[in-house]
């Protein structure tokens, strides 16, 4: 089968592009990261108990501050939706705290009931949700930080997460299920038996497409947001799936284990795109919000000194800078069909309304 133009102009570029990079960030192992929504900083969260947050420069991290405050383990932390300067932990030691960048200090810290292991943020930025190791995931308002439901789970939760539309509340479970909830009401709507085993992660895409499920059946299924039905599976990875992330455009899905690699599959066809190599387990990705730039963290050594010290570092793999709009992207540049990879990748750098002018000039 011919690979999509898509294809052809991502796999280019990831081949200019192949080598990680990586940066120190804590001292212990690397729980989550995540971007925020304009893309200029990228946050970590670790079991050192601190948040590290980096200041993307071109093709590089340099750290910002680190944030110090939790008593145990941060295990996941997530960004205001819309402001920038916002983020959210979530950590073992009974509390979730809401840090800005701004002051870098902390403007919030919640006390909740257990140890918490899960967070997301509405997509109107009103609420917080924090689930933890008892099931109990509750729900805080932005604004007040005060608590303003709580619902007990009799199943294992997982992942949590609000649909795009933020009317609807999902759950991953420990017997392979997918729980829905009216939201704000909280209402049961429908369990969906997606996976033979633990369902572990959930994401959806930016376009408000699909939504996609990791389980510790090594797969992951792509579900259609408004009929959710499982679309397709992908299959590549042969250990639980612990982590998921969709591409700013909702064309790519990059998922992760303790396989040795991360897979980043076409998300309309399921055919492997690429392959980022790792030297040990993955545990968080996070795809950067308006270009094709992956942020990881793996379960590294630090092999120097002591094999069994955690290195603790955050990795990038792809677009390099977009001063150029190209990333690094070498393409073959011709007449007719050969020009098409090129305008492809293109049409996904550069918003559409400046391609026009950049292919006015003079650059071929």
């Amino acid at each position: 089968m011919a690979l999509s133009p898509y294809v052809q102009a991502m796999q280019e570029l990831f081949r200019a592009n192949t080598r990680s990079r990586e940066f120190p960030a804590h001292g212990a192992k690397v729980h989550s990261v995540a971007w925020s929504c304009c893309g200029r900083r990228l946050a970590s969260g670790s079991f050192d108990k601190t948040a590290s947050v980096f200041l993307l420069e071109k093709d590089r991290l340099v750290k910002e501050n680190n944030y110090r405050g939790h008593g145990d383990s941060v295990d996941q932390l997530c960004w205001h939706p819309s402001n920038p300067d916002l983020f959210v932990t979530a950590s073992g030691d009974k509390t979730i705290r809401i840090w800005d960048v701004r002051t870098t200090k902390c403007i919030a810290t919640v006390n909740t009931k257990g140890e918490n292991i899960n967070i997301c943020w509405s997509p109107d930025g009103q609420t917080i949700a924090v689930g933890n190791k008892d099931d109990v995931v509750t729900f805080i308002d932005a604004k007040t930080h005060r608590s303003k439901a709580e619902e007990q789970f009799k199943f294992e939760v997982n992942e949590i997460s609000w649909n795009n539309d933020n009317n609807m509340f999902f759950l991953t479970n420990g017997n392979g299920c997918i729980n829905i909830l009216s939201y704000p009401e909280l209402k049961p709507i429908q369990s969906i038996n997606a996976h033979p085993s633990n369902c572990i992660c959930i994401k959806f895409d930016p376009m408000g497409k699909y939504f996609a499920t990791g389980s510790a059946d090594a797969l992951v299924s792509l579900w259609d947001v408004d009929e959710l039905v499982c679309v397709r599976c992908f299959s590549r990875l042969d250990w639980p799936v612990r982590t998921l992330s969709f591409s700013h455009d909702g064309k790519m899905l990059a998922s992760a284990s303790e396989d040795h690699f991360i897979d980043i599959a076409e998300v309309e066809t399921g055919e492997k795109l690429w392959e980022v190599q790792c030297e040990s387990p993955t545990f968080t990705v996070a795809w950067h919000p308006k270009r094709p730039l992956l942020a990881f963290a793996c379960d590294d050594k630090d092999g120097k000194y002591d094999s069994s010290r955690e290195a603790g570092t955050v990795k990038l793999f792809g677009q390099r800078s977009p001063a150029l709009g190209m990333g690094g992207c070498l393409v073959s540049v011709g007449q007719g069909k050969e020009m098409t990879p090129l305008l492809a990748c293109l049409a996904v750098l550069r918003p559409p309304a400046q391609l026009s002018t950049f292919c006015s000039r003079e650059h071929w």
